[in-house]
């Protein structure tokens, strides 16, 4: 009995951590969740950001942001809706870590936008909620 248990506790620790990083809370250090975003965001960096969104988010979290663009439906883990709370609450600086260093399905874009590019996606995100 003892080790039918220790084989079903084992098959079940392993399927729970093979079930995608997303179910994972994303833990983003504590300087990048305090970084103010140094880009204003007025029409010009919004404009800009939304060309990279186009260019680089689009396929995977949609036009509008909510997750449905035409690559999620092939990825492992789930596309985030940047219109939900959760989303909305998170900082400027915890998004930019997130588009910069990537996890999972989500690739990272430290080397390929520079950081002036990654903050003016951030605004263009936050407008997308208006």
């Amino acid at each position: 009995k003892q080790i039918v248990l220790i084989v079903f506790v084992l098959i079940f620790g392993i399927s729970l951590s093979s079930s995608g990083q997303q179910s994972k809370p994303w833990v983003v250090p504590a300087n990048f969740k305090t970084m103010a975003n140094p880009v204003k965001s007025d029409a010009a960096s919004v404009k800009a950001g939304q060309d990279l969104y186009v260019k680089n988010c689009m396929a995977c979290h949609g036009k509008a942001g909510v997750g449905d663009g035409p690559k999620s439906k092939g990825l492992k883990t789930p596309v985030a809706s940047f219109l939900t709370a959760d989303a909305q609450k998170q900082t400027d600086g915890e998004l930019f870590y997130k588009s910069k260093k990537g996890r999972g399905d989500m690739p990272k874009y430290e080397g390929k936008i520079d950081d002036n590019g990654l903050w003016q996606t951030v605004n263009y995100i936050r407008s997308l909620k208006k």
